[in-house]
């Protein structure tokens, strides 16, 4: 894409729908881009004259490829205009291509991929790409094999990794699920069903050292599993810059606090920090901020909040990032949570625009490894809030 795309904008305050009318309107021809932080994938969308003549999105092509469009509630277009050099797979025009694909948005056959809350008062709710169920059950996204050096099997029932062993190994779930558990002083707590498309492993696996397992991963049918070349990986995580590189790693840091808080609201043992010393209120939940700080010295609290009240999600110390990572959503700040820091902390901005181009130069594989993280910091967020509430309505 261009620099400065010729049109741009959030798909929160411009739906697809109006963005085709303005193209269609001004005959425009070049290429759309669509991004959003619920698939790792992003959509295009050809126009010639002001009507799609070609689109893509992952492996999908035309209008097959459009439609899914449609039902990104959230994200990011920009428009670049300039010449075409496609052939042209569609053949409708643009308004009978808007119509059809709302009357299928409202039929319920295209899904609507955005932010699911952790809690609801009227039953709805916006439904995410990959959540059937309740949380803790993900599915990822299309595989990518080029990252895929070696296939292995396990049986139902077989250990694939045990808690507190070490190892830098990454695999991604090419076929069968496998259930990821923590063992507590009050028994098995189960913190996630993976499937096809999700990965065994994080980013400190890139670090060149062995890692400590943090919990049990069983199949739970026979399963199929990629190894991934790592070095290969690892030489694509040193080569970004050290705030993309802070990014990622307070991401598995995100997912490690978050899962230990969980399995302490299981055990009933509560060890958050006492969090009146958070007394500066930093960033509001809610909030349309895009910013995003990475912390120098003190100390900042994400906290959510439920049917019950106040929920401390995590404390976050030195080179901890907070605040809208824009390719994508962990259901912490600034969504669902807000964040406040102690009186000494110090902050450094983030190029929020810059990590986003590193973004969208990365390979797929790399995107599905972030954008499986997000998810998996996502759903035990949501595991946190479903156990956090039944333990205050215990006590009533």
């Amino acid at each position: 894409m261009a620099e400065k795309p010729t049109l741009e904008g959030n798909l929160g305050f411009t739906c697809l729908a109006d963005i085709f009318q303005i193209l269609g309107g001004n005959s425009s021809t070049g290429i759309l881009r669509i991004t959003t932080p619920y698939y790792p994938y992003p959509g295009f969308i050809h126009f010639v004259e002001g009507n799609p003549i070609h689109a893509t999105c992952g492996d999908l092509s035309g209008l097959e490829a459009i439609n899914p469009l449609f039902g990104w509630a959230e994200g990011r277009f920009e428009f670049e205009e300039g010449e075409v050099h496609t052939a042209r797979l569609i053949k409708k025009s643009g308004m009978q291509i808007v119509l059809d694909a709302l009357r299928l948005l409202d039929n319920g056959d295209i899904r609507k991929l955005g932010p699911r809350p952790f809690f609801h008062d009227t039953g709805e709710n916006v439904e995410n790409c990959v959540q059937e169920g309740s949380f803790g059950t993900i599915q990822g996204p299309p595989i990518d094999f080029s990252f895929v050096i070696e296939e292995e099997e396990f049986r139902k029932g077989e250990k694939i990794l045990r808690q507190g062993a070490h190892g830098k190994w990454i695999w991604v779930i090419l076929e069968g699920a496998v259930s990821v558990n923590r063992e507590t002083s009050f028994g098995t707590f189960t913190v996630a069903t993976l499937q096809a498309g999700c990965f065994i492993g994080s980013f400190r696996s890139l670090l060149f050292h062995d890692q400590t397992r943090t919990a049990h991963v069983r199949a739970l049918e026979d399963v199929r599993l990629g190894l991934l070349d790592t070095e290969r990986l690892s030489r694509i995580f040193t080569s970004l810059t050290v705030d993309f590189q802070m990014v990622l790693l307070e991401l598995d840091r995100r997912l490690s606090k978050i899962t230990d808080r969980a399995a302490e609201v299981f055990t009933s043992h509560d060890r958050l920090p006492d969090d009146s010393r958070f007394a500066t209120r930093l960033l509001e939940e809610g909030s349309t901020s895009e910013e995003l700080s990475v912390i120098l010295d003190g100390e900042a609290m994400v906290v959510g909040k439920n049917r019950t009240g106040r929920l401390p999600l995590l404390s976050m110390g030195r080179e901890s990032v907070f605040g809208s990572i824009p390719f994508v959503d962990m259901g912490h700040e600034p969504r669902f949570a807000y964040v406040t820091g102690t009186k000494d902390l110090r902050t450094r901005a983030l190029d929020v625009e810059a990590l986003y181009k590193e973004y969208n130069q990365l390979p797929p594989a790399f995107r599905n490894l972030i954008h499986v993280l997000g998810l998996s910091i996502y759903h035990t967020t949501g595991i946190l809030y479903d156990l956090h509430e039944k333990r205050e309505f215990s006590k009533q």
